[in-house]
């Protein structure tokens, strides 16, 4: 059996209208890294999404994302640190989006007060090739047959310089 390599990603990132695609590029490159490539659209569209919506509403703009792999879902993470955001009303917009084009999303609130969004995209079968790969099983095949019993020099003759001598090898 095959096992997943997880992976894991943390950028931390002062948003602005700018950085919005540039973080959108950090990501997918490392999606595509993770030969996850199929992931790179609805992930990067999600984290854009967010990174848009917290632009027009937060005070502060200093926010982490995170990104997980386990070899079947991909969590992406964006936590904030501005208390006066409040996702049920400032992001409602955006979370329906991203709910309706995600496997699964939440949003919780740290100890410290910031609050984290989260949503997950699940792999589709034969996505993510990097797997640990199990050693080559023994194979069954037709053994060759046994060397001719006549020396290579014999077989190597010129036909001419003896009629025959090839049929009589055979």
């Amino acid at each position: 059996m095959k096992t997943a390599v997880p992976c894991y990603y943390h950028l931390d990132v002062d948003v602005s209208p700018e950085r919005v695609a540039q973080v959108g590029r950090i990501l997918a490159a490392h999606l595509r890294y993770w030969d996850l490539e199929t992931l790179v659209a609805p992930v990067c569209g999600g984290a854009g999404m967010l990174l848009t919506a917290i632009d027009e509403n937060a005070t502060d703009k200093s926010l982490s994302i995170e990104m997980w792999w386990n070899g079947q879902h991909l969590i992406t993470a964006v936590g904030g640190n501005d208390r006066e955001l409040r996702p049920d009303q400032d992001l409602r917009g955006c979370l329906e989006q991203i709910a309706a084009m995600s496997d699964g999303w939440g949003c919780c609130a740290t100890a410290t007060g910031s609050k984290v969004i989260w949503f997950s995209q699940r792999a589709r079968s034969g996505e993510r090739v990097p797997l640990v790969p199990a050693p080559p099983s023994p194979s069954l095949r037709e053994g060759r047959p046994v060397p001719r019993a006549l020396p290579v020099a014999a077989l190597a003759a010129p036909a001419a310089a003896e009629p025959g001598a090839l049929e009589a090898v055979r």
